[in-house]
Order: C-alpha cells, then sequence, then structure tokens
C-alpha cells in the first residue's frame, strides 16, 4: 500500500519544464554522477535502461503457474546494488544483482520476479560471507520474541527537574516473539557474524599485510569447498508500491553548468543510499540556491519521486520542504517520519467532531445496566463481592494507559485475577472519519523523545486512559486461578473499573523486594479511600507469586524468549538533548505485567476463533527461516557450542544452560542472543478464513496454537478490531455458534461470558460453547461487517504499519546516541582531595544518584561521577567527545571484525586500516577465523605489540564521532590500556542471565 502524503504540502508538479527532455532524447544520459552515462548529450531515441513492466495479466498467469516469484524487496544497506527476497521455500534469498535488474522498485515494495537462467545466477562459496549471499535486514526481528519496550515520554510537567527519565514501557507484543527489540540489530546476516568472511581478490590470506601493501585481502581460494549456486532474479512488476518514495537529503548543483539539464534541475542526493538520486525543477529549490549552493551543503530537505522513466539512470521528483540543519534532532526527527510514511499530522475537525463535545465525559446510566461493575460492592444469592482493588502499573511517565490488573484472594485459598483492558471501540464507531484515520494510522510510533499517536490525545490520555480514581469503561478477562497458576475459571465481559492508584515499574518493584517492608505513603502515589496501600501491595504480591508460576510452566512449555540489551536515554528538559543513557534493566514488576497480558491474548484468541473460525483477527510467527538458521547451527558447530536448535523451547534451554554467570560468559551469551535473533521471522496479524493450514495460526516463539493482541488497543488498531470481535461474540452474533456462558461469573454474574476451563496437553484451554446471548452495548450494533478477504487487507496493513513503526523507533534511538557520542562537557579540574579513581574529565556511565536500576553519563573527577547537570552544563554547550566501552568479536573478516559494544548495546565494525597497526593478518586455526594484529610501538623503546582478535574475543573500544552529521565510528583500543570501568561492575552486578528467563 502506497503512502499518502503527510504534511508535505506538495503541489501539483503536472508537467515540469524540461520534463520532456527527460523522458526524450535528451534525457538523462548527460547526468552527472551517472556512472554508466558518461558521454555527453545525444540526439535521437535514447536506448531504455530498464524493461518496461510485464502486463498485471502476464504477472496473475506466471504467479499461478509458478514461472513468477513475488515477495517483499530488501536492498542492503551497506551495498545498495544488492537486493533480495525470500525464497518462498525457505532456503536461500533470492538475489537481485544492481539497480537495473531491480527495475525502479524501491527498499520494502512488494514486488514479482522472474528467476534468470542458472549460468546467470550468482556464484557463492559455502563459507562465503552471507553478505554476499543473504539479504541483509534492517533489525526485521520477531518484536514479540522480546520484552521490548517502546520509549514513552513526556518534556511536559517536570518543571522540577531539568532532567527527564526516558522510561521503556512494556509492549505485551514484543514479548510474544521472544525477542529484545536492540538498537542497530543486525544488518548482515548470520554467515557474517559467523565463520570466516572471505572477499574478492587474489592475495594470500595467509600473508601478513602492512602499510606499504595492498589491504585488499582474501581467502586461498585452494581451501575452498565446492562452489555452489544462488538463484537470481530481475523485477519484471511492482504489486505494490510500500515504501513511501519520499526520502531525506540534500541538495546539489549538477555538474555540467553549460547542460540544458543544468537550467531546469538541481540533483538530489538521498541520505539512504538505497533511494537513487533524484532530479528535482529548481523551481521547487530555494531561490539562491543555485547562485549560493554552500549555503544549503548542510540543509536537510524532503524530497518525493514522482515519476522514473525507462530510460532514466535517475528519478523525476518534486521538492516538498526543508526540515533544518542536518544532525539536529527535530529535522532529522521529521524525515524519519516521512520517509515511512508516519502521519504526524494534526487531526482534523472532522475526525475531532467524531469524539464526545460536552466535557468532562461521564458514563452514561444505561451502560451501567450492560456492564459488569466492579467499582463497587455487590452482592447476589451465591456470594458476596468486595470491591475490587484495580491499579495500573506503567512507566512513571506513560500517559495512555489502557491496562489495567486486579487480584483479590477467594475461597480456597485460590485468586481472582482480572485483566482490564481501554473500550476504545466504544469511542470509536465503525465507518466513522475517526475510524478511518485511526485504520490507516494502524499504530501509534514511538520515538525517543515523543509520540505520534494513533488516536487523538483526548481518547488517549483522557476518556480511555485508565487514569486513577475515575470510572472507565472496559473490556476484562477474569480467571479464578490456583496458588500455582492454574486456571480454574474464565470470564470475559464489558466491565465498568475505577483504578484505585497508578504504579509505576519502580513502586511494584520496591513493593516485590520488599514484601514485607510498609513502604512511606510519601514514596508511593495516591491512593484512593477505599482502598489503602498495604491492600496493593499484598495485590501486587500476590500477582508476582503468580506471575512467576506462569512464566515458569511456559518455558517448561516450551516457549523462547531472547533478550537483548537496549537503550533508553535522559533529556535534558530545556534542550531535549540527551544528557545520557542507561541499558534498560527489565525486572520483576515488568516480568508480572508481561505474563498476565500474554495470558489475556492468548485467551482472547481462543474466544474469538471459536465463536468466528473464518473471521478472527489473529496472530501468528512462523518458525526461523530454513537457510539462515542451518548457517546458526553451522556456526554453534565451529565454535564447540552445544546448542539445541529442534525447537522454540529446546533453543531457550539452551541459551539458559550453556553459558555461566561470569563476566564473559554473559558477553558471549549477548553475542550468541543476537546471533540467534538473526533466522527469526516476523509476527503477523492475519485472518483466520485466509489460511487454509491451522498449522501455520502457531505461534512459534509462545508455542501455542492461537494468539493475538488485545491489550493495547490506544496504540495498536488490531485490538480494537479484536475488541469488536469480542464484543460481537459476547453478544452471541456468532454466524450459527452459540455464545459461551457458563454458570456464572468467579464472582458475579454480571455481563459477558463465562467458561469452566481444562487444560490441554499443549497448554490451552477449551471452552463449552452453550447459553444465551447478552446484551450488546453501543459501538457493537452487530457483527463488524467484514469478509474474511477485507479483513487480511487490514491485517496487512497494521503488519506494514507495524514494521514502519518499528524502524521509526530504532532510527530515532539510533539519532539520539549518535549525537550522545559527539556531545560532551568541558574540561573540568579534578579536585586534590577527590581519590583519583578514574582519569579526570572522562564520561562514563554510572548509576544515576537516587535512581534505582537507571544508568546516567556522568563527569569522571578525579573519583567522583558528577551528573552534567550538576555542573550546570548543558549538552548543546560543546561538542566532539568519545564514549568507552568493552566489546566483544561477533564476526572476523579478512580487513575487519565485527563487535558488540556491551554498554550499549550497539554493534559497530572495526576496520584494521583505520588501526595504528604495522600489519595485520588473517587465517583460519581450524575452522575458526582469526586476525593477528601488530600494533606500531608507541615510542621507540618499545616493541610492536601483538593482539589476536577471534569470535568471542573480549576487547576495549571507543566511539568517536565523525565529521559527517550522526556518524561515528568504532576504534579499538590498544591492548594493556587501562583507565576502563569494568562493565559488570557498572551493572551493579545485574544478574544478566535472570533477564532472560
Amino acid at each position: 500500500m502506497s503512502h499518502p502524503d503527510y504534511r508535505l504540502n506538495l503541489r501539483p508538479l503536472g508537467t515540469p519544464r524540461g520534463a520532456s527532455s527527460l523522458a526524450g532524447p535528451r534525457g538523462v544520459g548527460a547526468s552527472p554522477g551517472d556512472k554508466k552515462s558518461k558521454s555527453k548529450t545525444t540526439r535521437g531515441k535514447k536506448k531504455s535502461i530498464f524493461e518496461t513492466y510485464l502486463s498485471k495479466e502476464d504477472v496473475s498467469e506466471g504467479l499461478k503457474r509458478g514461472t513468477l516469484i513475488q515477495g517483499v524487496l530488501r536492498i542492503n544497506p551497506k551495498k545498495f546494488h544488492e537486493a533480495f527476497i525470500p525464497s518462498p521455500d525457505g532456503d536461500r534469498d533470492i538475489f537481485i544483482d544492481g539497480v537495473v535488474a531491480r527495475n525502479r522498485a524501491l527498499n520494502g515494495d512488494l514486488v514479482v520476479v522472474n528467476l534468470l537462467p542458472e549460468e546467470q545466477w550468482k556464484v557463492i562459496k559455502p563459507e562465503s560471507n552471507d553478505k554476499e549471499t543473504e539479504g541483509a535486514y534492517e533489525s526485521d526481528l520477531p518484536e514479540e520474541l522480546c520484552g521490548s519496550h517502546l520509549l514513552q515520554q513526556s518534556l511536559k510537567g517536570y518543571n522540577d527537574s531539568p532532567d527527564v527519565i526516558i522510561e521503556a514501557q512494556f509492549d505485551d507484543s514484543d514479548s510474544e516473539d521472544g525477542h529484545g527489540n536492540m538498537q542497530n540489530a543486525l544488518v548482515d546476516g548470520v554467515k557474517k557474524l559467523s565463520v570466516c568472511v572471505h572477499e574478492k581478490g587474489k592475495e594470500d590470506a595467509g600473508a601478513p599485510v602492512t602499510k606499504d601493501e595492498n589491504t585488499f585481502m582474501s581467502q586461498d581460494t585452494r581451501a575452498l569447498p565446492e562452489k555452489s549456486l544462488q538463484r537470481s532474479a530481475k523485477v519484471v512488476y511492482i504489486l505494490e508500491k510500500k515504501h513511501s518514495r519520499a526520502a531525506t537529503g540534500f541538495l546539489k548543483l549538477l555538474a555540467d553548468k553549460n547542460s540544458e539539464l543544468f537550467r531546469k534541475y538541481a540533483l538530489f542526493s538521498p541520505s539512504d543510499h538505497r533511494v537513487p538520486r533524484i532530479y528535482v525543477p529548481l523551481k521547487d529549490c530555494p531561490r539562491d540556491f543555485v547562485t549560493r549552493p554552500k549555503d544549503y551543503a548542510n540543509t536537510l530537505f524532503i524530497c518525493r519521486i514522482v515519476d522514473w522513466k525507462e530510460d532514466s539512470n535517475f528519478a523525476l521528483g518534486q521538492l516538498a520542504k526543508s526540515l533544518g540543519q542536518a544532525g539536529e534532532i527535530e529535522p532529522e526527527t521529521e524525515g524519519i517520519l516521512t520517509e515511512y510514511g508516519v502521519d504526524f499530522s494534526d487531526f482534523s475537525s472532522e475526525v475531532l467532531e467524531c469524539l464526545p463535545q460536552d466535557l468532562p465525559w461521564t458514563i452514561p446510566p444505561e451502560e451501567f445496566s450492560k456492564r459488569r461493575d466492579l467499582r463497587s460492592p455487590s452482592s447476589s444469592k451465591k456470594c458476596f463481592r468486595i470491591k475490587d482493588c484495580v491499579f495500573t502499573i506503567d512507566p512513571s511517565t506513560a500517559r495512555d494507559l489502557d491496562d489495567a490488573l486486579s487480584c483479590k484472594p477467594v475461597a480456597d485459598g485460590n485468586f481472582e485475577v482480572g485483566v482490564h483492558i481501554a473500550d476504545v471501540s466504544y469511542f470509536v464507531p465503525e465507518g466513522s472519519s475517526l475510524d478511518k484515520v485511526a485504520a490507516e494510522r494502524a499504530t501509534s510510533v514511538y520515538l525517543v523523545q515523543k509520540v505520534v499517536p494513533m488516536l487523538p490525545r483526548l481518547l488517549c490520555e483522557e476518556l480511555c486512559s485508565l487514569n486513577p480514581m475515575t470510572d472507565k469503561l472496559t473490556f476484562s478477562v477474569i480467571w479464578t486461578l490456583t496458588p500455582k497458576g492454574k486456571i480454574l475459571s474464565e470470564w470475559f465481559g464489558q466491565t465498568v473499573i475505577r483504578s484505585c492508584t497508578k504504579l509505576s515499574y519502580e513502586h511494584a518493584q520496591s513493593m516485590i523486594e520488599g514484601p514485607t517492608r510498609k513502604i512511606p505513603e510519601e514514596e508511593l502515589p495516591p491512593v484512593s479511600p477505599e482502598h489503602t496501600s498495604e491492600e496493593v501491595h499484598r495485590a501486587v504480591l500476590n500477582l508476582h507469586r503468580i506471575a512467576k508460576e506462569l512464566r515458569q510452566q511456559r518455558f517448561v512449555d516450551g516457549a523462547l524468549r531472547l533478550d537483548q540489551l537496549k537503550l533508553a536515554f535522559t533529556l535534558d528538559h530545556e534542550t531535549g538533548l540527551p544528557q545520557g543513557c542507561h541499558i534498560y534493566e527489565y525486572r520483576d514488576s515488568n516480568k508480572l505485567v508481561e505474563e498476565f497480558m500474554l495470558l489475556a491474548n492468548m485467551a482472547v484468541a481462543r474466544k474469538i476463533h471459536c465463536a468466528f473460525p473464518e473471521r478472527a483477527l489473529l496472530r501468528r510467527h512462523p518458525p526461523p527461516q530454513t537457510k539462515m538458521l542451518n548457517d546458526l547451527v553451522e556456526f554453534c558447530d565451529q565454535m564447540g557450542l552445544p546448542m539445541d536448535f529442534s525447537s522454540a523451547g529446546a533453543l531457550n534451554k539452551s541459551l539458559m544452560e550453556t553459558f555461566g554467570d561470569d563476566k564473559y560468559s554473559l558477553a558471549r551469551k549477548e553475542v550468541l542472543t543476537n546471533m540467534c535473533s538473526r533466522p527469526m521471522q516476523m509476527a503477523l496479524y492475519f485472518c483466520s478464513g485466509v489460511l487454509q493450514d491451522q498449522a501455520q495460526f502457531r505461534h512459534y516463539a509462545l508455542n501455542v496454537p492461537l494468539y493475538t493482541h488485545f491489550t493495547s488497543p490506544i496504540r495498536r488498531f488490531a485490538d480494537v478490531l479484536v475488541h469488536r470481535l469480542l464484543a460481537a461474540t459476547l453478544a452471541g452474533h456468532q454466524g450459527g455458534l452459540s455464545s459461551a456462558r457458563g454458570s456464572q461469573a468467579p464472582s458475579d454474574p454480571g455481563q459477558g461470558h463465562h467458561a469452566a476451563q481444562n487444560p490441554a496437553k499443549d497448554g490451552t484451554h477449551t471452552a463449552p460453547a452453550s447459553g444465551p446471548p447478552t446484551t450488546l452495548c453501543p459501538g457493537y450494533r452487530e457483527l463488524p461487517d467484514v469478509e474474511p478477504e477485507a479483513l487480511q487487507k487490514q491485517a496487512d496493513h497494521c503488519n506494514d504499519r507495524r514494521m514502519a513503526s518499528k524502524r521509526v523507533q530504532e532510527l530515532s534511538t539510533s539519532l539520539f546516541f549518535a549525537i550522545l557520542v559527539k556531545v560532551r562537557p568541558p574540561a573540568c579540574r579534578p579536585s586534590p582531595s577527590l581519590h583519583p579513581t578514574f582519569p579526570p574529565g572522562r564520561l562514563f556511565t554510572g548509576r544515576a544518584p537516587g535512581v534505582r536500576g537507571l544508568w546516567q553519563l556522568g563527569w569522571a573527577l578525579g573519583g567522583t561521577c558528577i551528573p552534567w547537570p550538576s555542573l550546570g552544563w548543558s549538552p548543546a554547550m560543546q561538542e566532539s567527545g568519545p564514549l568507552e566501552s568493552e566489546a566483544m568479536v561477533m564476526g572476523v573478516l579478512s580487513q575487519a571484525f565485527d563487535v558488540l559494544v556491551l554498554r550499549y548495546g550497539v554493534q559497530k565494525r572495526i576496520y584494521c586500516n583505520a588501526l595504528p597497526l604495522q600489519s595485520y593478518r588473517f587465517q583460519k586455526v581450524g575452522k575458526k577465523p582469526e586476525l593477528t594484529l601488530v600494533w606500531e610501538p608507541e615510542d621507540a623503546e618499545q616493541g610492536p605489540a601483538q593482539q589476536v582478535v577471534s569470535i568471542f574475543s573480549l576487547v576495549e573500544v571507543v566511539l568517536r564521532a565523525e565529521a559527517t552529521a550522526l556518524k561515528y565510528s568504532a576504534i579499538l583500543k590498544r591492548p594493556g590500556t587501562e583507565g576502563l570501568l569494568d562493565w559488570q561492575d557498572e551493572q551493579g552486578g545485574r544478574d544478566l542471565a535472570e533477564e532472560q528467563d
């Protein structure tokens, strides 16, 4: 699906002056920078560069016959001439070589390709760098594999402190895929990170390379195994232009001042090299650009491609707007949002008119008769129900609170546990303008410094947000659970709740860590008069105990989790610039919320699929990609790692049992966890009526047959659709299936469905179907009028927008970290009274005073870390400053090696020719590649130092900013250099193994 223009203010292009020359005899053959057309413009018809696309009829027929293949195009971000699509059989990716074979398709487009004759397939070697054989991904990590946390914060309301602690918000969608949503994820394949990498050339791989020799090294071809082929293809059709066709970049004058093109066009050079260079009409450019081009050398512009002719190497575009200076947060952020098609415009008046106009809004009286009221005591013939202690647990800065929990003891030592989710669909009538814009946006987009909401803030932060001590409409799933987490009964229904307090993760964590401690009221948020802080404390402890049992059973049943290092930031309140960063600590309070969100999502998936087997919106997670998994298995065998990849559970068990808890073992575990993420596929929304084979419904990482998203409707439109299906289920609109209703809800009949649960061997539960329908609330008047094919189309769009949102979040994190690498406070003189444990004036990470579990950049004055604000300094005052860290080697190439920087969770490549080396030598010891580095002596009295770099080597690196905006490189520190802070000590003894549970 192509993305509409958002805030670009594009004026109609029409037929620009000179456009005919682009398509005609004087096309772009004379364009500067065109490597394939160095001759001047020619007369007569110009030969086409790209092939004409096949007709729709030919494409349809070819796909049916199997002579054509479709797939999503991935362009290597480091080698833009290389592109790939997945192979339908799960084998090695299909290779598309060069811009011409790509035929004007852009990254992310759904394309149709035709395989080339076998003699034109790419020749590869089994041990070659996977950069040469597999498509490079932009962190296509399955979100559900991790306890990923959306960065959510606000710069408002923090006048009492110049610092804004950017916390991580739990995302239940991320934990289901087992992945930690790491920043700067692997962009090259598993093989690059594992086995020996060979590059083209004819030198002996064992020969040393000195500064006076050619440093272009390659493998010893005599030692290579048999050659093999990688299927290669060319693009013949674009089914969907999913790329936004917008790009950020810079304007340049054409080189040939005497050409006709020079008088009509400027050259737009995108920052993303996967996007072609673009001709833009000079009339779109600033008026003085031609006479003063250097004034705009560092100015970011947005350009959108409007055409790309068959006979043109370059596209034709329209300049939309000037963003500002490159390297600044807001211009860069707006460029990222635009490139990925994120609608960040204000909501229209037509949309806002769909919201309640009489404010403050109160729940209509008739709603209470249609919902179970959880706000106050009630009695029945069979039981007396005490007030439900309902509360939220979120990041302290969160404002869109869409989930709440409740827990109270019942008879026989069991517990009634509830998950209560904001009833967003009540306020979003199907087919309304609000519904349409929410469906188009599909997800909120979380940046480091702000959120682009899916819904208007009145809904996100007030009407739907489960703010404390206010009445709210919710959907609830309520279980009767044993202390061991066994489900005795399950109830679904629409409810009214009143949250008694808003806990942060830190509040809940302090309760968990101090089970018998009476927490002073001043350390807790306000609690409603109907409840006490002790009551909340008991509920948190009970939920924690049950969650631990649920979590343990999940992994016994074969679930997988791949936690990875994740950065969060502290921002300066006035400038918005990063003051520091920390690795987010995933603790028991996060795990508590995660377990019950997962439990609710699985329960609702079973419920709606039982009611609507052809129209349920579910979420599946395919198994890992076969070829890449086999590569990883081979790597682990070569490294002597006893890893079992036979199933998700087996892999999780291997990760838990293979490594020790010393610093070196924990670092190796981090590296291997990243490698294991690489073969994982994305989890996808889908309509159950579209897939014929129910085996494809399964969720690999969770190891369950059915799963969906129900718990975050404020920020995910898929959850809104699931809410509508659940409401129709509760109302009995089940297409011939009766609604499920048991004898009674756990403590009260209420409105909804109850089912006695019978756990199956696979960990799922079946519910008997019988009983009358319940009353349907406003907003759910009938079964959503959507056919399976239309629902699948909505699911596809949600998948696309979630992926775009994930990319934007990663790029936002990368942006802030790149700025952090560059900024540093001015030099400070150490106090003689301070013990000089650390060299003065060193930038480092340490524990932030008074903030448990967070890490903040400070300035070492002798032996004391003084946070930047205490020095009265803002990051805007001075630039240029490196960061230091230990790193572990992930892959060894002939002239470089890749490292995971342990303190910050980023991955970088270190090049030998950037180091002060006398020589370096690549070789294989057995099957393991290694580089031997010979360092130049620091002075005449010292001899050269030798260092061997192999996979899993621990090294010390410096991250240093480059001259280009937002670029930074990793430099290896000379062996024996002292003064680096110990990584494990800085983690405060944090048990990384515990985070992998």
